[in-house]
C-alpha cells in the first residue's frame, strides 16, 4: 500500500450538504483497496480560473493509502463524477516531510532557548533598575 494525497475540488452549490459527495469519495476509495487516513476540509474558496462556469469550488484535502494499481480505477472514477469539479492525486515526499518537520523541530528548540535567555536577561535588568 502507497500513500497518496488527492486533493478534490468539488462543486459550490454541495456547501450546504457536502457529506454525499464526501461519503461517495470514501467510497470510491475503499471499494479500489484503499483506506482514507486524514481528511482536512479547507471549505469555499475563489478558484484562480473559472472551471466549468464556477467561480468557487470546496478545497477538500483526502490522505489516503491505496494500492499503485487501483490509481487509475480511482481517476477514472472520479473523472465521472458530478459532484466533483476538479481532482489530483499525487504520492508525497514522505523524506522532504520529515526532513521540514525535523528542521521545525529544531527551530522551536532554538526558540525555546533563545526566550529562555531573555527571560534570564530581563530578571537581571529588573534587579539592577530596583538597585539603583
Amino acid at each position: 500500500m502507497n500513500q497518496y494525497e488527492i486533493a478534490v475540488l468539488y462543486h459550490p452549490d454541495l456547501e450546504v450538504d457536502l457529506t454525499k459527495a464526501e461519503e461517495r469519495v470514501t467510497k470510491i476509495v475503499t471499494d479500489n483497496g484503499g483506506k482514507i487516513t486524514a481528511t482536512d476540509n479547507w471549505g469555499k474558496r475563489k478558484l484562480a480560473y473559472g472551471i466549468a462556469g464556477n467561480e468557487h469550488a470546496i478545497y477538500v484535502f483526502y490522505t489516503v493509502e491505496l494500492p499503485g494499481t487501483s490509481v487509475a480505477k480511482v481517476e477514472s472514477t472520479l473523472n465521472i463524477t458530478d459532484e466533483v469539479i476538479r481532482f489530483l492525486i499525487t504520492r508525497p515526499d514522505l523524506r522532504a516531510i520529515a526532513k521540514a518537520e525535523a528542521a521545525k523541530a529544531v527551530k522551536a528548540e532554538q526558540a525555546a532557548k533563545r526566550g529562555e535567555r531573555d527571560d534570564h536577561s530581563d530578571d537581571d535588568t529588573k534587579d539592577e533598575k530596583e538597585e539603583s
